[in-house]
């Protein structure tokens, strides 16, 4: 059954951003409502495709992405068969070619090292052609910079950017983390969303904190 435009395309007019849950059909992947991704170069619908690479069933690894994240064009998802093994005395992938090296087929996952899923928080907002390796979790409302290499965890509301991506700073202070960590407001029904916008977009957390 086709997906209603409407739920795919956010935006009148605009076939440049989709509401990622609509669109993908990897079991593999999961992502949450309102998460949208915008891409000015390819068809945004083919995010499986040119945004998460290197997934292939045989290694079963998960991108799991939350709630209301904004993903910008060219973003990319690295997941583990990109990798080569560091523990061979050779980083070629051997088992890879079992047809020619005579292996056996069912090792074919020894070419390369497994360092686990890749898990995006919620109101995460990745940047422009920004890299997230495998084994990487990024924290409820942190930002990962334009271009960034994003090679280790990112702590909940940090700012990180480079290659490899540093903390630059905390988006709030540590009070403010915490009590935004415990409203979760990503959770809450849409309506209650609609009524506490003007509170989400103001900073002003004391009004989040009243039911």
């Amino acid at each position: 059954m086709a997906i209603p435009e409407k739920l795919i395309y956010p935006r009148t007019g605009d076939k440049d951003t989709v509401y990622l849950e609509n669109v993908i059909r990897n079991p593999n992947i999961t992502v949450g409502s309102y998460t949208m991704y915008n891409d000015f170069v390819n068809d945004p619908v083919l995010f499986e495709k040119n945004n998460v690479l290197y997934h292939y069933p045989v290694n079963d690894d998960k991108l799991v992405i939350g709630k209301f994240c904004s993903i910008a064009c060219g973003a990319r998802f690295l997941f583990n068969s990109a990798n080569h093994s560091m523990h061979s005395l050779s980083t070629y992938p051997f088992p890879l070619f079992f047809e020619e090296w005579g292996l056996d087929r069912r090792d074919v996952a020894r070419s390369w090292d497994n360092k686990g899923d890749i898990i995006v928080g919620n109101d995460v907002w990745i940047g422009y052609e920004a890299v997230i390796l495998a084994g990487v979790t990024i924290g409820d409302g942190a930002i990962i910079g334009t271009r960034s290499l994003v090679t280790k965890d990112v702590p909940p509301y940090t700012i990180v950017g480079g290659m490899p991506a540093r903390p630059i700073r905390k988006r709030f202070s540590e009070e403010t983390i915490h009590d935004l960590l415990e409203i979760k407001w990503w959770d809450w029904p849409k309506e209650k969303i609609a009524a506490k916008i003007n509170a989400i977009q103001s900073g002003c957390i004391e009004e989040l904190e009243v039911s």
